[in-house]
């Protein structure tokens, strides 16, 4: 069941990424490069700095896209669509690329460094 469940995650992964999102912006990705947009704990993405109309709506199409699909994986693993977003944040998380923000429980935006540790919170184990 759990190799379902990673499997089918991976798959929420590559359909919820920024990178599958076709009509991404030159915006959103320089916006991500730059750490003004990062991935949060909760397997959602966030703003470190105010965003651009533009990246907003993208990121707010993003999140959409992710919360219709937590919702529908999380109908067939009889768990809340919260419990899915978590498992896919520290999933997320792990794939950062240097300089790229995050957010932890925390509340604190953060900047992925070489060398550092993946930036995932304790509920990752």
């Amino acid at each position: 069941m759990m190799k379902l469940l990673g499997l089918l995650l991976l798959l929420l992964l590559m359909l919820a990424s920024p990178a599958a999102a076709p009509a991404q912006s030159a915006s959103l990705g320089q916006a991500i490069r730059a750490g003004q947009v990062g991935e949060r704990y909760d397997g959602y993405m966030g703003f470190a700095v105010t965003p651009s109309a533009e990246v907003r709506r993208q990121v707010s199409a993003i999140n959409l896209r992710r919360r219709n699909l937590y919702i529908e994986l999380a109908a067939r693993r009889n768990v809340n669509a919260q419990v899915v977003g978590v498992a896919t944040a520290c999933q997320l998380l792990r794939q950062l690329v240097p300089g790229e923000a995050y957010l932890l429980p925390d509340n604190v935006w953060r900047r992925w460094s070489p060398g550092q540790p993946a930036p995932v919170p304790e509920q990752c184990g």
